[in-house]
Order: structure tokens, then sequence, then C-alpha cells
């Protein structure tokens, strides 16, 4: 007897597209795939709609420990299951900083029993810990090395090439970059100042800020060959950079910087809209798609970087930037893919196989007998309008409030069990850790 059965899908599969059967599982497994009519605790009759590999967010920004009052990991991960996430990689900026073996091992001890989808850490690098850094990314449940290069909390920040080198030399596993150039950051910081204004923030923030650390970033790369993926992209510079360094550098681009744009957004949302790398103008959103378009882009992940709403209405630029994503980053991408921007093949390559292929991810990523059963089933015809109400995040609001968008999350499965149906959350926490080949 299988424990879960679905029927009468269509599965959007890595290497035969998009195809009609079913799926069984058993301990959590995939074990058959095709035309199945064996018993089953659990039957569920899936047609009209699609089944993905469960959606993994490669960015997320929980806030435990050190600021719970704008997320934790049991509120992160609830709104990533309510937006049909099964696993989220969480970033190491939080307070303390997770940059150490007992940092790493404390987050993993938080999310025990209280995470709602799979999780992975990344670990910090820094001047202080990058001959640790061998040890630290093959440590259970680190999805590997984040640097930022911009202004971001304390000892995280890198702003040299030398400590970048340092760092890029010692490990094996692709590091994850933040690419902002701090020192010209610090030179144009008066602009914000000034202008007090967050229509400045994409001024403060220009084009060459990221796109000298994006330059910076590859030539670092070439030097310690070490595999780099580069976050947040936001330029056209910067895309067409890329586009010649696929062998050295994979690119990220968010939901917010294919979907919003400079100044529209800025009128509309006010700080809201404030986040780093900034919101730019349309022309540098349309360059990020043609990078899709082309291939250059790999991943698409939410910077979910979640502030109350207090903080976020303080004047400009005191007020925190960042805004919370990942219960949005499907049904956003959903949207686009029924407005013809990109295929639902596509997005699944971009949000499941290209993460469990360029972070070494073990079963996970793809529908195939052997493979987790982690599943988000969509309904590509819902119409539906997102609010602040449906948003299980602590902060409480998202930039999209409002919106109608078409295409839904209907149902997100993980280990055979579903954990979300019809917008409703079923059963309790039943996260655990996402384990590497690598």
């Amino acid at each position: 007897m299988y424990d879960l059965l679905l029927k009468n899908a269509k599965i959007v599969t890595a290497d035969d597209g998009i195809i009609e059967a079913d799926i069984a599982t058993i301990d959590g497994k995939i074990v058959e795939i095709g035309a199945l009519d064996g018993a089953a605790k659990e039957n569920i009759d899936c047609y009209g709609l699609h089944i993905l590999p469960g959606i993994i967010d490669t960015q997320v920004h929980f806030r435990e420990p050190g600021n719970t009052h704008k997320e934790d990991l049991e509120t992160g991960t609830l709104s990533a299951i309510a937006g049909g996430i099964t696993s989220i990689f969480e970033m190491p900026n939080t307070d303390p900083l997770t940059t150490s073996k007992e940092a790493l091992f404390d987050k993993i001890l938080r999310a025990n029993g209280r995470a709602w989808c799979n999780f992975a850490f990344f670990i910090g690098g820094t001047k202080e810990n990058a001959k640790e850094l061998p040890f630290l990314e093959k440590l259970p449940a680190c999805a590997g090395v984040k640097v930022f290069m911009g202004s971001s909390t304390g000892n995280l920040l890198t702003e040299d090439d030398e400590t970048l080198i340092e760092i890029l030399e010692n490990g094996s596993r692709r590091v994850a970059v933040h690419a902002e150039d701090e020192k010209r950051l610090k030179d144009r910081q008066t602009i914000a100042e000034e202008k007090a204004d967050v229509h400045a923030h994409p001024i403060w923030r220009d084009e060459e800020t990221a796109v000298e650390a994006t330059r910076r970033l590859i030539k670092a790369a070439y030097r310690t060959g070490r595999q780099v993926h580069v976050l947040h992209v936001t330029t056209a510079k910067e895309m067409q950079m890329l586009a010649k360094y696929r062998d050295i550098a994979s690119v990220e681009v968010t939901p917010q910087h294919l979907t919003l744009f400079a100044p529209d957004c800025y009128d509309r949302l006010g700080t809201l809209a404030q986040m780093n790398p900034p919101i730019r103008e349309k022309k540098h959103m349309e360059a990020l798609w043609e990078g899709i378009e082309n291939n250059t882009v790999k991943i698409i992940g939410s910077d979910h970087a979640p502030h109350t709403l207090e903080e976020k209405k303080q004047p400009y630029p005191k007020s925190p930037s960042g805004m919370p994503g990942v219960q949005t980053l499907l049904p956003i991408m959903l949207s686009h893919v029924n407005l013809g921007k990109l295929s639902l093949e596509k997005l699944v390559e971009l949000a499941a196989h290209n993460p469990r292929k360029l972070y070494g991810i073990k079963n996970k990523g793809y529908i195939k007998v052997g493979y987790d059963a982690d599943f988000t089933i969509v309904d590509m015809q819902a119409k539906r309008t997102i609010t602040n109400d449906w948003i299980k995040s602590k902060c409480g609001w998202t930039p999209y409030h409002g919106l109608n968008v078409q295409g839904w999350p209907i149902m997100t499965i993980i280990g055979g069990c579903v954990v979300m149906r019809e917008d409703k959350i079923i059963g309790e926490p039943i996260g655990s850790e996402v384990k590497f080949t690598t």
C-alpha cells in the first residue's frame, strides 16, 4: 500500500517536460510514477493541477536569533509553506552572526520541531574564520558560504579584495555573494542623507556600485578558481558581464526586481520598496528578463528580508532595507508564466532543478523515483488577490498587497505529508535538515 497517491496530474519533469501521470510515495520517498491504481492511505485527485518538484528558496533572512520581533524560524517557514515553498536556505547576518560551528548548530536546534519546511543555513565568510571555512561548509545543514561585499552586519562585511580572495581560497563549495562596492557606497552616502527621499536609494546605490563589485568578484573567482553565485543581480551591465563568465559564476534574480521598477515603486510604496541592491528603472528589469531568456540567470530567490511596518515608516535613509517575499515568490512568478514572460518548465528549472544542481542538494529538486516526496501543487487557472492578511510572516505585510495574480499554490507536500492545502495549514511543523552531496 502507498502512503500517498497523487492522481491525474500534469507533472513538470526535468527530462520529459510536462507529462500526465500519477505519483506514489512510501516513507517520504517517490516510489512510482505512471498510470497507477494501487491502494493508498491518502489518495488525492489532482485533475486540472500541475505538480512541481518542491520549490526551493535559496535566499531568506528569518532574523533568528537576534531580531525575532520581525520574523523567526517558525513564522518564516510557515510563510514559506503557505506560498508553496518546501525548502529554504537562511542567511547568516543574524545576531549573533552565523560564522561558527556553535552558531550554526544553535540555528539547527532552534529549527528542529519548529520549522514547517526543510531548512539549511549559510555560514558567513569573514577574515576571522577564513581558514575554518573548508570545515564549516561541510557541516550538517550548511548551505555553503555567504559573503557580503557591501554594507551588512558587523564582521560579515568583506570590503577589500585581499579578504575576499582569502575566503575564496578556503573551501570548495559554491560561494554566494552580495555584490555591492563598499567604498563607493561610503563615498556616495551623502546623496541619501541630503535628499532624504527614498527615490534617491537607487541613485546612492547606483548601477556602478553593483557593477564594480561584480567585476572585482569575477576577477577574484578566476584568480582562485572558486565557483561563485552572484545574488540579486539588478543591472543590465552586470547581466551582460555575467553572460560571459558562466563557467565561474552563476546568477540569481528576485521576483521583486522582475516585477517592480523605479520610480513607480517608490511613488506607490515609498520605503516599503527599499531594498539592497535597489529596485531600478524599467530598462534594468527588462535586462533581467533577457538574462532569464538567454539562460544567464540560474536561480530565482526571494531575498525575504522582513521588517516591521513601524520600522519601514521611519524617514529615509533611517528606514531599513528589505521586504518580505518567501510567500509571494511563487504566486508572482506563476502570474508571470501566465503573462507569457517564461514557461512553467523554465520556472521549475530556476526554482527547483538549478538549486539542486548548483548547491549539490541531495534527493530534492526533481520528480524522480527515489527522490524525496516534496511537491508544490499549483493551479495555473486560479485567480487571486495578494493581500496583507494572507501573509503568515510576522511582519504582516507585502509590497504586493492588492495585486491580482493568476496561478496559485494549492498544496505544499513535504516528505509525502500535506502541510498546506487551499491556504489552510495542516498538522504540525515537520521540516528537516536539507542534505548535500558535496
